[in-house]
């Protein structure tokens, strides 16, 4: 039987890591405080190496670099769309040349399984990338009908400098799943990798319980319900205070879904449709014409 996953080679050994600093403005730059951390694999215990600790000072060079790129008139703010996209396609041929060195860092950096860094981790990567390549130049605004010689019409037009924070446990996808997007838009990007984040469980005794106690959260980003009653399962999933529910499954994403959450998992998707909005502003242009012929 054919089976349509890519065959998983070994990991590599005496993988060394190379790229430790700043990146910023296409140039790796020392910590502005000389200051450096030390990353271990959770699994291990073992040193992988040390990274420069980014501060405010850090920051500003960031921040003013982007503010630098997205200035009206730059190469990035004049280029086409279509060009923005060609370039995230390259970008995910590149991730997907690297594929096995990429999925050996997630692998020793977050203490997974090399199988699921390899399959799950680079394989979102890469429809991600490609997701948003495609979405480039078809970003479009809309024509509205007017009382009066007007003619009305709407542009998404790029928010600016996108400041991005990323969660820990899937360190490229997420890294991914911010920029891609938000470069997509035309936007510049400053992203800030997570340290750790906190997992809890829940018991419970009755669905009215589970409901109750799923909810009695300050945060809200995703919920699973595994039951073979198909009704409860929905009845559940609409009173869960969620942006994701997941149903006899859990932590199935793909790019084409929105994924987000309610109250303090934060504002607005990410991915599908919806994500892209995050990235755009809404413009409406009114204009007087001598007639209108429809």
């Amino acid at each position: 039987m054919s089976s349509s996953q890519p065959d998983i080679p070994a990991p590599l050994t005496n993988l060394k890591f190379q790229y430790t600093k700043i990146f910023i403005n296409n140039e790796w730059h020392d910590s502005v405080s000389g200051k450096k951390f030390p990353v271990f694999n959770p699994a291990t215990e073992e040193k992988l190496c040390e990274v420069e600790e980014g501060d405010k000072e850090d920051v500003n060079k960031a921040v003013a670099a982007a503010r630098q790129a997205f200035q009206l008139g730059s190469p990035w703010r004049t280029m086409d769309a279509s060009e923005r996209g060609r370039l995230l396609y390259k970008l995910a041929d590149l991730v997907e040349r690297d594929r096995l060195i990429l999925a050996t860092m997630e692998s020793m950096n977050g203490g997974k399984l090399f199988s699921n860094a390899y399959l799950m981790d680079l394989g979102g990567c890469l429809k991600t990338l490609r997701y948003c390549a495609g979405w480039a130049d078809k970003i479009q605004g809309r024509t509205i009908p007017s009382d009066g010689n007007f003619f009305t019409y709407t542009r998404h037009e790029p928010v600016g400098v996108c400041g991005q924070i990323l969660p820990w446990n899937f360190p490229l996808l997420m890294f991914l799943w911010k920029i891609a997007p938000a470069l997509s838009c035309g936007n510049t990007v400053v992203v800030k990798p997570a340290e750790q984040t906190p997992l809890s469980a829940l018991h419970f005794k009755s669905l009215d319980d589970v409901i109750k106690r799923a909810n009695n959260t300050t945060y809200g980003l995703s919920a699973g319900i595994f039951t073979k009653d198909l009704d409860k399962a929905i009845t559940v999933s609409a009173a869960l205070q969620s942006g994701t529910v997941w149903v006899n499954c859990y932590s199935v994403v793909s790019p084409q879904c929105p994924f987000g959450g309610f109250k303090m998992s934060g504002n607005g998707r990410e991915m599908g449709e919806y994500g892209f909005h995050e990235y755009t502003e809404v413009k409406t242009v009114t204009v007087k014409i001598s007639q209108k012929n429809s």
